[in-house]
């Protein structure tokens, strides 16, 4: 960080510390001068400001700084006629003092994902709050952070953006990875005949996913199926949350709906705080639309009918936002109009909100779908007979809904007779696992999707 930058950081953090007025009487006017051999040298504009901060805020603004560099500095108060050969190089000096000297860390963090593009509505303000408290102080509050909702909400660009505030503030080792990515390095060491380079590549998988400061995993739901993955796993998480080390894990469901999982992981996963992220509401999709096409082609070509057509027309996910906004880009490159209005966007769209739109996919017309291809009537799936030819196409129903729908599982369930939500998750989950080694339920699935 340069040193413009840890100063404009500490201003930052000590207006959140403190309340506005007390932060203009004595934090205001304040000129950094100069940072340098772990010493900080700050112009005050008064003989008062020095006697304040130093007997008042000196402590906190010595651990201001020392979470923002990793460095214990000390702090000299100075008036514009005591300051002597300070040179302002702020533009020019690279922040080096505490730089070491070893292989460059990988942190997988993709850095344009940040806080200040994250779009934030009721449907995830919490989760947004939890976040930056977690990236503020890492491994000290909210421990693990388990983060879920259905895809394309939002959840990876919120890990990414707590990982790439931690990285930018402090020194710490940040790690994202999916739990893919960690499977496959897991299952990677038994595939290796030496037992010499067993041990080593063992040692590396444990230097990479135990030697941090900050675990980022993604789609934990992944790891159903995988016992001895998920053995792993816990004892990963065990190190380091005994070690003080911040977990920040996402699923598509909540730890209490991961039903498949260890049971010992699932309690683990709610020591710490998890929220959840809902589908973006009406204001929150325009916000979304707004800040896509902020500086680019559309942006000072595209009124608000047009954001509210696109927003009313994809609801599903900011995913579906996201390729309407691509699709209206690609047409307006091609006929290159002065303005983009509601007649110009509808006639972009057409085919693709046909396509993508929320109400084609429906609990009725899935039930309506799967009754036809099993030879049932609905009632049949909605009704309490248990004989295999119909709880198991009713599942099949259930699973369908919740993987090509943004329906809870309550929701389904109320759909499906009235049923629980745990009767609704034990058959999403039991399909899953039958997916796995059953050929002709794969293609039956297949066949149900492109009907559907």
């Amino acid at each position: 960080m340069k040193t413009e930058e840890i100063w404009q950081s500490f201003l930052d953090a000590i207006y959140k510390e403190i309340n506005p007025a007390s932060f203009h009487a004595w934090f205001h006017d304040l000129i950094l001068l100069k940072m340098a051999n772990n010493k900080i040298e700050i112009q005050v504009p008064m003989e008062i400001h020095k006697k304040i901060l130093g007997d008042n805020y000196y402590s906190l603004i010595e651990e201001t700084f020392l979470k923002l560099t990793g460095i214990n500095y000390e702090i000299e108060f100075l008036l514009e006629d005591e300051k002597q050969n300070v040179v302002e190089t702020f533009q020019k000096e690279i922040f080096t003092q505490n730089e070491l000297i070893e292989e460059e860390w990988i942190t997988n963090l993709i850095p344009e994902l940040n806080f200040s593009n994250y779009v934030v509505g009721e449907t995830n303000r919490l989760a947004k709050v939890a976040g930056m408290a977690v990236a503020e102080q890492p491994g000290k509050i909210h421990n693990p952070l388990f983060i879920y909702g259905k895809s394309g909400l939002g959840k990876t660009h919120l890990m990414h953006a707590i990982g790439n505030y931690i990285v930018e503030n402090s020194n710490k080792k940040v790690l994202y990875t999916t739990s893919d990515t960690f499977m496959n390095d897991f299952t990677g060491i038994a595939n290796i005949e030496n037992r010499e380079n067993t041990l080593q590549y063992a040692n590396n998988f444990k230097n990479k996913y135990r030697n941090v400061d900050v675990l980022i995993i993604d789609d934990i739901q992944y790891l159903v199926g995988a016992e001895r993955t998920q053995q792993e796993f816990f004892h990963t998480f065990n190190y380091l949350h005994q070690s003080n080390k911040q977990i920040i894990i996402s699923s598509d469901r909540s730890p209490d709906d991961l039903k498949i999982l260890e049971e010992r992981l699932r309690s683990r996963f709610m020591w710490g705080l998890p929220v959840d992220i809902y589908p973006p509401d009406f204001e929150l999709r325009c916000k979304i639309i707004k800040q896509k096409i902020k500086n680019t082609s559309l942006g000072d070509k595209v009124n608000e009918d047009v954001i509210e057509f696109i927003a009313n027309n994809c609801q599903n996910d900011v995913r579906f936002l996201e390729g309407a906004i691509n699709r209206l880009m690609a047409y307006t490159a091609m006929v290159v109009p002065t303005k983009v209005n509601l007649e110009f966007a509808n006639e972009a769209l057409k085919d693709f909100i046909n396509k993508n739109i929320y109400s084609e996919n429906s609990i009725e017309r899935i039930q309506k779908v799967v009754a036809d291809y099993f030879n049932l009537t609905m009632e049949d799936l909605k009704g309490k007979r248990k004989s295999a030819n119909i709880a198991y196409p009713r599942q099949i129903g259930m699973y369908l809904s919740r993987m090509l729908t943004d329906e809870t599982f309550p929701r389904i369930g109320l759909e499906f007779g009235g049923r629980d939500h745990s009767t609704v998750i034990h058959a999403c989950d039991k399909i899953e696992k039958d997916l796995k080694m059953n050929p002709n339920l794969q293609k039956q699935i297949k066949d149900l999707q492109n009907k559907i």
